[in-house]
């Protein structure tokens, strides 16, 4: 696991004692399984995710723990967060790929160019201060997410928050122009926490600076109440450094 983890796991805006716990189980898992990195290099850490899988079949049938990882107490819960754990050093591998090496970085599985740098950047800004402001997205929506972005099979969801009527709002942000994968994106997130928790009603929010045509269309097809697509502006103000003290 490499040394940077930690420093990446703080930029992210994490508290501490949650990067202590990223940590820990990430740390547990490589204890069991060996080097991540090298898991990693070879097929992105898929095959010890797959062993740590637990579904709610198997917590019925009561099924013997898979993994190499001994473990204590609730058999599904702790597959589940050490693989959330395996899922964010994924995320963090991504991102960093060719950081100091090239003009290029992975971000979200795809190559993008060094000025999506300040894109990646820009978005956890947008995310941190749309998390103090939640209720300027949309009034009555309360974050669930106890602060960290939520993992599911189809990979992170931005910001989860419940609506005034009840509902699991799923939001992705993009700093720039969001395309047609974006809504393809956050109707995954949408369709992974509808499964996930099959008795709630789950709806998403697109949030970004502009949108394309191809994902206005395909966002047109689906009613405001399943998704609906959010701008936002950024204003600077402006003061004498006197004022400012």
């Amino acid at each position: 696991m490499r040394s940077s983890y930690k420093d990446w796991l703080n930029r992210e805006g994490l508290a501490a004692r949650t990067v202590q716990a990223r940590m820990q189980r990430a740390g547990r898992v490589e204890e069991y399984y060996g080097d991540l990195d090298e898991h990693y290099d070879r097929d992105q850490l898929q095959r010890v995710m797959g062993e740590l899988k637990y579904s709610a079949a198997d917590e019925r049938s009561n099924k013997p723990n898979p993994s190499k990882i001994p473990l204590k107490g609730d058999t599904r819960k702790n597959l589940d967060s050490y693989r959330r754990a395996l899922e964010r050093y994924c995320k963090f591998r991504r991102e960093t790929q060719d950081e100091g090496t090239s003009t290029t970085i992975q971000v979200n599985g795809g190559t993008e160019s060094a000025d999506d740098r300040q894109l990646v950047g820009l978005e956890r800004d947008l995310q941190a201060a749309l998390r103090r402001a939640i209720d300027q997205l949309e009034p009555g929506l309360e974050i669930i997410d106890d602060g960290a972005e939520r993992s599911v099979t189809s990979g992170f969801v931005d910001i989860t928050a419940r609506d005034e009527r009840g509902a699991i709002v799923v939001i992705e942000l993009k700093a720039g122009t969001a395309r047609q994968a974006a809504v393809a994106q956050v109707l995954s997130y949408m369709g992974d926490i509808a499964e996930e928790e099959p008795d709630q009603t789950v709806r998403g929010l697109l949030v970004a600076g502009h949108f394309d045509k191809r994902a206005r269309s395909a966002a047109r097809m689906l009613p405001n109440h399943v998704l609906s697509l959010r701008t936002y502006r950024v204003r600077f103000e402006f003061m004498d450094v006197d004022e400012a003290s």
